[in-house]
């Protein structure tokens, strides 16, 4: 299904904030037709909730997924959120890899001071390993296609609007599938955090359901999320807090750091960060310390703006040997990196062009940090 028409406009069905009500089906007879997804939504709904109380939940999402791929349904795409984010109380988490980071050959040798560089369909798990242990990140262009560009971007500013419309009193029945709320569960407190992604050029996209299906829809076409998997060894699951919508306007703030100063130790990551403008230019784009840190270095000192930060000095001594660039990105293009990648955004005087970009945090199952509220992949 094209993502041009999986964005299409469709009438928002009313419902209340944080849940996901449906009118009530008749149980269905043992000798009743299958449900599959092209029965009534009602029927799907119904189905997919019975695989769920059977232990079936990649059934159940499997089932939902093809049922809005077929007929695009806020209820489909509402119902997804929720279940996906239910299923990862329920995988096994008892697997992964033995040793962490794990061993790659190095299959970019003669990389030197730049990230490792991949078409889309190079993209596989011993591909990203290798450039991730032994160069820090993986840039692959045109990981999305030109044709998915232009609605990846209404979608972002759609679910812009619907944020703002939200919080000047409009009610969920007016901004879904753009903009709702999401309500995880109690144990995963969300916390307060949409006001500050929102000033920083940002919103949840688990808070955007028809955005997050799309994008999702995205990552299983361009394989990387199968490629995600393979290198961790485990289907990895993604994070609420850290997976955003992003329209970075150029007088946007920036600051040096690692992601792992605010995760914490011991995860296994893979971010995938997409931009949908030429950045780099007009645009803000990513500054980088292209090489591989083993770990998370000294925050909240020499210049740094937060306890969390890096300051300026402490960039300069770990960048002495690899100096830092900012590359130049086509829309479509993707960096995909770890929480110990040194970064910030990459903004000049003198650019004029906001920039479009989807940030995806991808964590292993059997080490994740629950505070930031797992969405099963």
């Amino acid at each position: 299904m094209a993502l041009r028409s999986l964005f299409r406009s469709r009438p928002s069905v009313p419902v209340a904030a944080g849940s996901t009500p449906v009118a009530p089906v008749p149980a269905r007879a043992p000798d009743a037709e299958p449900v599959g997804p092209s029965s009534a939504p009602e029927l799907v709904i119904a189905e997919a909730e019975r695989l769920e109380e059977a232990g079936r939940h990649r059934d159940a999402i499997d089932l939902l997924t093809a049922a809005n791929r077929r007929s695009q349904d806020v209820r489909f795409e509402r119902r997804l959120v929720n279940l996906r984010h239910r299923t990862f109380d329920a995988l096994d988490r008892s697997g992964g890899r033995a040793e962490w980071p794990p061993r790659y050959e190095d299959l970019f040798p003669d990389v030197k001071g730049v990230p490792p560089e991949v078409q889309r369909d190079e993209v596989t798990p011993e591909v990203l390993g290798s450039a991730m242990v032994n160069h820090g990140c993986l840039l692959v262009r045109g990981l999305v296609a030109p044709d998915h560009i232009a609605p990846l971007v209404d979608a972002i500013d759609r679910a812009f609007d619907g944020y703002d419309a939200h919080l000047e009193g409009a009610p969920v029945a007016d901004t879904a599938p753009w903009f709702v709320p999401f309500s995880p569960l109690p144990k995963y407190p969300i916390g307060k955090g949409r006001p500050w992604v929102r000033a920083g050029g940002g919103v949840y996209t688990v808070d955007s359901p028809r955005a997050m299906f799309g994008l999702l829809e995205t990552l299983d076409e361009t394989g990387v999320g199968a490629a995600i998997e393979g290198y961790m060894g485990e289907r990895p699951a993604l994070s609420v807090k850290k997976s955003t919508l992003r329209r970075v306007p150029v007088d946007t703030g920036t600051d040096w750091h690692q992601d792992g100063a605010f995760i914490g130790k011991g995860v296994r990551s893979c971010n995938v960060w997409i931009t949908l403008t030429d950045c780099g230019v007009d645009a803000p784009g990513l500054d980088i310390v292209p090489r591989r840190i083993p770990e998370v270095v000294a925050t909240g000192v020499e210049g740094a703006v937060f306890d969390w930060s890096v300051g300026q000095a402490v960039v300069d001594r770990v960048a002495l040997d690899t100096p830092v660039i900012r590359p130049q990105f086509a829309a479509g293009d993707a960096l995909l990196f770890d929480d110990v990648f040194l970064h910030r955004t990459g903004v000049s005087p003198g650019m004029t062009t906001v920039r479009y970009a989807i940030e995806s945090w991808f964590f292993a199952p059997s080490t994740y940090p629950v505070e930031q509220v797992p969405i099963a992949y």
